[in-house]
């Protein structure tokens, strides 16, 4: 029987390794720039630097498997590949805010097996092992137990073409009214890692990376989130990625499309 916990480990490993250098790299004050996609879609040394040694490490730990990063590329493919996302909250990391982290996940067939997202701000370690439950510094997580949606908090983001986020802007605005708050912090594996802790009772946001929901969302599902991925739920968009607790998720699902969230 496959058993995905040692896959943990190396990602545990590897992820503070490479959350000890971009802390380092943020300590120096300076941190260099480019821009992707947008003007709003940015990428640091230290993101490059970061997949750099994690590409590394797995090359020495674990021989022969692929590597999808979101700065250099790669494909998933049959058997195990390793997702990486080298700065998750890039924005955040360039303006001096302590919310981003370091996500690697390992992948079978396409599907998470085991993740570690480490904050390098905080040293806060979130694992999950599919089949063997999810955890905070090595305390078991779970997803809250609401079920009235007026009183849940829901976390959100924007994608980054500005026509697609005034669109977007009026589904979060339909939304305000229909729970108890809106929450935009600007890093979805730790957004998907809130869920699983129950600092926030659901998320949804567009045109994730799978290098953003790799880890967290395993995360998140095995702390007892529903959670669906992209591709999975039309309704709410093809690009969509929703996390929810099982209390609230059907009610949350049918508000956001409701709210036109699956027509941005």
């Amino acid at each position: 029987m496959f058993d995905p916990r040692p896959l943990v480990d190396i990602a545990t490993a590897i992820g503070r390794e490479a959350g000890a250098l971009v802390q380092r790299m943020r300590a120096s004050a300076v941190v260099s720039f480019d821009t992707k996609s947008t003007s709003t879609d940015v990428v640091t040394e230290a993101d490059r630097a970061s997949e750099q040694l994690v590409r590394t490490r797995l090359s020495e730990l674990r021989p022969g498997e692929p590597v999808l990063g979101e700065e250099e590329g790669g494909t998933v493919v049959e058997g195990l590949t390793w997702v990486v996302d080298p700065i998750d909250g890039t924005v955040n990391y360039l303006y001096g805010i302590p919310w981003y982290s370091v996500s690697i996940a390992a992948q079978l067939d396409g599907e998470s097996v085991a993740g570690a997202v480490v904050e390098p701000a905080t040293g806060r370690l979130w694992t999950a092992a599919r089949g063997y439950g999810a955890f905070l510094d090595g305390s078991p997580l779970h997803v809250s137990a609401t079920t009235d949606l007026s009183l849940s908090l829901l976390g959100y983001g924007f994608a980054y073409r500005p026509e697609r986020r005034q669109r977007q802007a009026d589904a979060w605005a339909a939304m305000s009214t229909r729970v108890r708050d809106l929450r935009r912090a600007g890093a979805a594996s730790l957004d998907l890692c809130s869920v699983a802790a129950g600092r926030l009772d659901a998320y949804a946001e567009h045109a994730l990376g799978r290098w953003d929901w790799a880890a967290g969302g395993l995360i998140a599902a095995e702390a007892g989130a529903v959670v669906r991925l992209p591709g999975s739920s039309p309704e709410l968009g093809e690009d969509a990625t929703f996390a929810a607790a099982p209390g609230i998720a059907d009610a949350m699902y049918s508000a956001l499309v409701e709210s036109g969230f699956g027509k941005v």
